[in-house]
């Protein structure tokens, strides 16, 4: 067999394996409403034990900002709410652009999630009422005139946890990915 063949059998192979799927979930992106409910049952445990979020904005240069954030676990949609100070500058950061990141990480378990997002400043009496704790009013003293409320939409969902058999891609490493609709 000549070289030329032996390189075309090669990539015909490499071709059909990377193919096959490389998880035990089948499909590596997956509508958050299908079958996939164990990338997100897993996500939601990750997150639960992770307990710190980094929350990641664009600045007005485009540089990426990061910063460690007690977040509100995710509702039945994985809409995740955060509070903040109104003159923080990650308010400033969102309200020129609305993407952000957040990026959780479970060290026991060696299992992470990134979530992409849209982010909204939310300023409604009823929302802040709802995501407050009575424990954080030594940090803002002046609620509720000194707090508001980050909305963050999930877009997609990425989930790595190989304690749960969720690993990326042997060849990419892309993680599984859920992805929202109507976002």
């Amino acid at each position: 067999m000549g070289a030329k063949k032996a390189f075309s059998i090669g990539i015909l192979i490499i071709s059909v394996l990377t193919t096959l799927p490389y998880t035990a979930y089948g499909q590596h992106e997956v509508l958050a409403d299908s079958l996939n409910s164990t990338l997100l049952r897993a996500a939601r445990e990750i997150i639960t034990a992770a307990q710190v979020c980094t929350l990641i904005t664009i600045d007005e240069s485009g540089a990426p900002r990061a910063r460690a954030m007690d977040a509100f676990l995710p509702d039945e949609d994985f809409i995740i709410w955060f509070g903040t100070n109104p003159q923080s500058r990650k308010v400033k950061q969102i309200l020129l652009d609305h993407r952000v990141t957040l990026y959780y990480f479970d060290k026991l378990t060696m299992s992470y999630v990134t979530i992409l997002a849209k982010a909204e400043i939310i300023t409604s009496s009823k929302e802040i009422d709802k995501y407050w704790h009575e424990s954080w009013l030594k940090f803002y003293p002046d609620y509720p005139q000194g707090y508001l409320l980050v909305k963050t939409t999930p877009i997609w969902l990425e989930v790595i946890s190989e304690s749960r058999g969720i690993i990326g891609d042997p060849l990419t490493w892309q993680p599984p990915k859920v992805l929202f609709n109507n976002r």
